[in-house]
């Protein structure tokens, strides 16, 4: 998306600007060059680190990508597991082998250090919420069940964390909720914590960041509201839970208390350079109220996504989430 900013502006072509087009019978047609399956090889622009691809499921044509630090592949230490949903608000693919995610990859598991699996799941409007949320969920069980030796040998099962990022930190928290009321079908694999990195939430009122950044280069509320559009279950507007949990949040007294009851941990990080960090700080403020341990960490400037431009930041992410698994 963010190479497309010079050329498109969001507020005038949003779906060009997204790479979609819209068609009259209310499907779109994505960019060519949207990854579909997984790649035959296992290659990596990094040193620092080696790649596995992997279907979950290939009926549904999903699929993960395994990322390790090389050097522990001489070792006997397990390392912390990250479970990573990617963003693309429910409508676009994330083509995992563009230099920011391999960056971004390579820095997380070099620094924290972890290993990650990122996860693809399926798109809307083809296939609406709660679909991605079903998926993501299925591949904690494949996780689970997986006897492939990068994992079984090197992951620690007992420090799993779910993270992901926009769409992806929204993914993160309804799974995670899942997850915290179904007690222990997961074992070995122990859910610890769960990071919202600039988690994709909406809802019909404006906030005063929505309004304050309506016309923002990287999510403008035209491109907000035409994702969410098009993810949501047909005839569902904003308010929907999927988009705005502050609705459940108000409405049911004992949503999180499995969540306590587990000692599930969550991390929100933000910036007041994003629409959403009043969604963000709203929400961490209200899991707080309820009694669920929240870190957040909200810094001024920058924009949504922003860690994946700016190598600077990436590594000050980097340090959050490492303080955040190490605890």
């Amino acid at each position: 998306m963010a190479d497309q900013i010079a050329l498109i502006d969001p507020n005038v072509d949003p779906y060009g600007y997204l790479g979609i087009i819209r068609n009259t019978d209310g499907s779109i047609t994505r960019p060519q060059n949207s990854p579909t399956r997984p790649f035959a090889t296992t290659t990596s622009d990094h040193s620092s680190v080696f790649t596995k691809d992997l279907i979950i499921n290939a009926t549904k044509n999903t699929w993960a990508r395994i990322i390790i630090p090389r050097e522990v592949l001489n070792s006997k230490n397990k390392l912390p597991l990250i479970v990573y949903f990617h963003g693309g608000g429910f409508v676009l693919a994330a083509n995992v082998d563009t230099p920011i995610l391999q960056s971004f990859y390579a820095t997380l598991v070099a620094e924290i250090p972890a290993i990650i699996v990122s996860v693809d799941y399926r798109y809307a409007p083809e296939n609406r919420l709660p679909a991605a949320y079903d998926d993501c969920m299925e591949s904690l069980h494949w996780i689970k069940n997986t006897s492939d030796e990068l994992l079984t040998k090197y992951a620690d099962f007992s420090k799993c964390f779910l993270t992901g990022t926009s769409a992806g930190g929204n993914i993160t928290y309804h799974v995670g909720l899942r997850v915290a009321g179904g007690g222990e079908y997961l074992k070995p694999l122990e859910i610890k914590g769960l990071l919202l990195h600039h988690a994709f939430f909406g809802g019909n009122e404006r906030t005063k960041s929505e309004l304050r950044l309506a016309c923002d280069k990287m999510l403008s509320l035209n491109v907000s509201d035409i994702m969410w559009e098009l993810a949501l279950p047909i005839g569902s507007d904003r308010d929907h839970p999927y988009c705005n949990p502050m609705v459940e949040i108000r409405s049911n007294g004992n949503l999180f208390d499995q969540v306590k009851l587990q000692g599930l941990k969550i991390l929100v990080i933000g910036c007041d350079g994003d629409p959403l960090i009043d969604r963000q700080i709203e929400i961490s403020k209200m899991l707080k109220e309820k009694g669920v341990q929240v870190v957040d960490s909200f810094s001024e400037g920058g924009f949504h996504g922003c860690e994946f431009l700016d190598d600077m930041k990436l590594k000050e992410l980097a340090l959050v989430v490492k303080e955040f698994v190490r605890a």
